[in-house]
């Protein structure tokens, strides 16, 4: 065991946690060159296209150090955006230490601080890293100055590296080796084992992501989990080397993988505890808080004869991403769905896109929406997140919304419209300093309701892509809310209803009508697309009929043989508009929730 070390490397987006990941790969020789390609770790389509890190992934090294001894790396790479920092911190608890990434020309930024705090929560050692030392704009003695201002590290430790070059990379492995602990456990304890991570193979059933915190695992043990009880014969344990690399036996200290034809998948509880069967452990070890959904929104299967296919889906992708929570939901409109919590707008698109891609089924939308509470004049109090159960308003006294401190850190030129942009959302208490010449870190208190619809897209516009936001919630603050409902040939669609600040009510109700003026086919009767607060209309939109020339054969002759044409028309025209039905395409659910910028 003191030839183990488990560490993470962690840092803000685009710092270079998955090159210098790569480079460790090259550098211990786990790959061939033929067989290697840039972000070897990234292994989702949308993790490639998008160039970020989605899912934490293990890997581990084999490492001859520079006094001739042989080590095991357990190597997790993490990923930067706030949407996914529950996968930082499941990620935290199976190691001792962490490589604290720094971008050498943009310095300690919002979520550099975020995964810091974090990795000292899990009391982890902490080894800086200065990358990108390779840069024209780089100046690393300036930002080991601030690791030791700002951030409170001993700048001793500090290791400067080009993950990109692969400057440097040996000292960094040698630093890992040289300050971080090696792990403590008992190998002759009854078997504790802790589930970070599992996914679903159709073949092998559930494989399961544990540390061994104590004890010793073989093929052929029969485990238990503690959670449910479930038990199940082992297969194969092994090593993530890339590729699965089966072991004879993983004790205390090691990270691997668990094969053991499990098919249920709602048995796998990542934070469950695995023990022995005939010699289990007194105590579950601490898992993991439960993840709070900020976002949530309904998805529903275009075909109403995929539902079945996306709730096993559903199952699935929660097994690899703990952080999705869902529940059975229903709508007139759009049949059988779920309604999902999300823990930010990135996360919602990347379960939209994985669920269409992975497991091949078309999804709808409805309107993101956040948890608001109503205080009742009875002395109740409801949580709301889906405007289907909008309380009686006669009986509500007051809501609150949640409020979420903001920071952005952006080049100092941009200060002016990021204002703008936060006092538009309704932004209040700004404050802003300036943590090296040249950058603003910008703090500003906003409703998260406000943020949940394009913020971070208008923010990156008007930045030029320079801006980093991150935040957390802070509170619920009174707020004038109201249920926005549209309406189509006077009928409501409830997919469409949203609940919105009076203030913006309007402005929201002006932008789904125009959306789905737009998008809706034009029938031969006259659509009127409203939109309303109760009984009151606060914008309209119409769809103007197809008309047919029913006075083309009158040529000559008395006007009033047209005029009784057209009045004949109009009369149809009319009785059409009573008994028509509007099918709303499906484009149509998607069109009103992008916004005029996209």
């Amino acid at each position: 065991m003191k030839n183990i070390r488990n560490f993470c490397i962690i840092a803000h987006i685009d710092h270079g946690k998955s090159t210098l990941a790569d480079r460790f790969i090259q550098h211990c020789n786990l790959v061939t060159d033929r067989n290697f390609k840039d972000q070897i770790l990234d292994t989702m389509d949308i993790e490639r296209e998008r160039g970020i890190t989605i899912k934490s992934q293990t890997v581990c090294l084999p490492y001859k150090a520079k006094d001739g001894r042989e080590y095991i790396l357990n190597m997790v790479d993490t990923p930067g955006h706030v949407d996914f920092s529950y996968e930082v911190s499941r990620a935290l608890a199976s190691c001792e230490g962490a490589l604290l990434l720094i971008d050498a020309s943009q310095g300690v930024e919002a979520q550099t601080l975020a995964n810091l705090y974090l990795a000292m929560e899990h009391d982890l050692e902490i080894i800086p890293v200065i990358n990108k030392i390779d840069l024209p704009a780089a100046d690393p003695d300036t930002i080991a100055l601030q690791i030791e201002d700002d951030l409170g590290l001993d700048s001793e430790h500090t290791q400067f590296c080009s993950a990109k070059k692969g400057t440097n990379v040996d000292a960094v492995l040698e630093s890992v080796v040289k300050f971080l602990p090696a792990p403590e456990g008992d190998p002759d304890r009854p078997l504790e084992a802790l589930i970070f991570d599992a996914n679903y193979d159709p073949f092998r059933g559930t494989i399961i992501s544990c540390r061994i915190v104590h004890g010793k695992i073989r093929p052929g043990d029969i485990i238990q989990f503690m959670s449910t009880g479930a038990t199940y014969k082992v297969e194969e344990i092994g090593l993530f080397q890339i590729t699965r690399n089966p072991q004879k036996e993983l004790s205390a200290g090691h990270v691997g993988y668990i094969i053991a034809g499990i098919k249920t998948v709602s048995d796998t509880r990542t934070g469950d505890t695995i023990t022995l069967k005939d010699r289990p452990c007194a105590k579950p070890l601490p898992g993991f808080k439960e993840p709070q959904p900020v976002v949530f929104s309904s998805l529903y299967p275009i075909s109403t004869d995929d539902y079945e296919a996306l709730s096993a889906a559903m199952e699935k992708l929660k097994l690899n991403d703990a952080a999705l929570t869902f529940q059975k939901d229903s709508s007139t409109a759009l049949g059988f769905g779920f309604r999902c919590g999300f823990l930010g707008l990135l996360h919602l698109e990347v379960v939209q896109e994985r669920l269409e891609r992975e497991f091949d089924i078309s999804l709808i939308l409805t309107v993101p929406s956040v948890n608001y509470h109503f205080y009742l004049q009875d002395g109740a109090m409801v949580e709301v997140d889906n405007p289907a159960y909008y309380p009686d308003p006669s009986k509500i006294e007051r809501t609150e919304e949640p409020f979420i401190k903001a920071t952005i850190l952006m080049p100092e030129e941009y200060m002016g419209v990021v204002m703008t942009l936060c006092m538009e959302r309704r932004g209040e208490n700004t404050n802003y300093h300036y943590p090296m010449p040249g950058r603003i870190e910008f703090t500003c208190e906003l409703p998260l309701a406000e943020v949940i619809y394009d913020f971070y897209d208008r923010l990156k516009s008007i930045t030029q892509g320079y801006g980093s936001f991150d935040y957390e919630l802070l509170d619920y603050r009174p707020s004038d809310l109201a249920k926005l409902d549209i309406l189509v040939n006077h009928e409501k669609v409830d997919a469409l209803s949203q609940l919105a600040h009076r203030s913006k009510a309007r402005e929201r109700g002006l932008h789904a009508c125009e959306r789905l003026k737009d998008e809706i086919p034009r029938q031969m009767f006259k659509i009127a697309i409203q939109a309303a607060i109760g009984g009151t209309i606060i914008a309209r939109t119409n769809i103007s009929a197809l008309r047919k020339d029913v006075t083309a054969k009158c040529y000559g002759g008395d006007i009033s043989r047209k005029r009784k044409l057209l009045e004949k028309q109009k009369a149809g025209k009319k009785r059409m508009k009573t008994v028509g039905n509007v099918d709303i395409p499906q484009s149509a659910f998607l069109a009103v929730l992008k916004s005029d910028a996209s």
